[in-house]
């Protein structure tokens, strides 16, 4: 029986549309490169609105404590 595996080219996947891209690149496109800096300053915005909302909390309860 022959060997039925196919031998396929090391490729990684865009992380955000999952085309297949050669190894070394992240994203396949302009498109998926722009999604993706949304994508990132979205997540920051939303990290800078938890820290902000965890201190204003901590203030509280420093002051209610007082």
């Amino acid at each position: 029986m022959e060997n039925m595996v196919e031998k396929v080219a090391q490729h990684t996947h865009c992380h955000i549309c999952g085309k297949a891209i050669p190894f070394n690149e992240t994203l396949c496109s302009e498109e998926c490169k722009q999604k993706y800096q949304a994508m990132v300053k979205k997540r920051k915005t939303i990290v800078y609105i938890m820290y902000a909302l965890i201190a204003f909390i901590l203030i509280l309860f420093l002051f209610n404590n007082l």
